[in-house]
């Protein structure tokens, strides 16, 4: 995206310090100079107002970000590029708490974000299960009558969980990994 080497989020603002900065070099990383329609390419294209475009051919209006990751958003370019620097420069992932934080948006804004950047640059969650998984839950502990005076929880009838330790279970296939003894996974 950055011709530049950037080495910190500083950087990053420094080199984009306003969003007109942002839309002149998404412009000239898009199109070069000259623009595209991205609704008939051999259009003509009439450059209007407020950074927009006409493709004189559809009649349709555009800008640098149709038909981009950054498309149908209010969210400004810097927030966009200082989202995706945050995200490709951790190896081990971003949450979208960490990032609202960050760059000061809500949490749904930012998952909206993480998102259309984990699409855009391939970025997939490799470490899920697959095919079937099963699932169970129970809680384990034995019934308060049958306890000893001292180890009985008051107020505690029939099924409450109150002194119960809660277990869950999963049964699956790790993507990558089967299970070997399972004929059922064969």
């Amino acid at each position: 995206m950055v011709t530049k080497n950037l080495d910190s989020i500083l950087d990053l603002f420094k080199a984009f310090p306003d969003e007109q900065s942002c839309i002149d070099h998404l412009e000239k990383l898009r199109w070069e100079g000259f623009v595209v329609s991205p609704f008939d390419p051999s259009s003509k294209v009439y450059k209007c107002k407020e950074n927009r475009y006409r493709c004189k051919n559809t009649g349709k209006y555009f800008n640098v970000k149709t038909n981009t990751l950054f498309d149908n958003t209010k969210i400004e370019l810097r927030k966009w590029f200082a989202a995706i620097w945050l995200v490709t420069a951790h190896k081990k992932g971003f949450s979208s708490l960490q990032l609202s934080r960050d760059i000061d948006v809500t949490q749904k804004t930012a998952w909206f974000m993480l998102q259309r950047i984990r699409n855009c640059f391939g970025i997939e969650n490799n470490n899920g299960l697959t095919n079937t998984v099963e699932m169970d839950e129970t809680n384990m502990g034995g019934k308060n009558k049958n306890r000893y005076q001292e180890n009985r929880v008051e107020h505690s009838r029939g099924r409450s969980v109150k002194d119960k330790t809660p277990v869950f279970g999963i049964a699956g296939t790790w993507r990558g990994f089967g299970r070997s003894g399972c004929k059922r996974c064969k």
